[in-house]
């Protein structure tokens, strides 16, 4: 039995603004029963013994801790800056007055 029909494709292509027409919308309700199937068929693996796991590796945090450190002096920055107007870097204007 078919999950997947093709007007239900085409409902969701015209929800995902995808023009889908003739046999791409059979082709697709196609597609999406066999993974229907797939993904039924893997609801009947036993997962008793498995530990519920957020990922598949045992990581942790492995950024680096945030530590507290001495900015550029100001001359420094104005200097690698293309234009300033000290003591500030200038900036193209990104925000049109009304």
């Amino acid at each position: 039995m078919s999950l997947i029909t093709p007007e239900i494709v085409k409902h969701v292509a015209l929800l995902a603004r995808l023009r889908l027409e003739g046999a791409a919308l059979a082709q697709f309700a196609g597609q999406l029963d066999e993974i229907l199937e797939y993904v039924k068929q893997l609801g009947t693996v036993s997962t008793d013994q498995v530990a519920p796991t957020s990922h598949v590796l045992p990581l942790s945090n492995v950024q680096r801790s945030d530590e507290p450190a001495p900015s550029l002096p100001n001359q420094t920055v104005l200097a690698l800056a293309p234009t300033h107007r000290p003591p500030f870097v200038t900036v193209p204007k990104v925000i049109e007055s009304a």
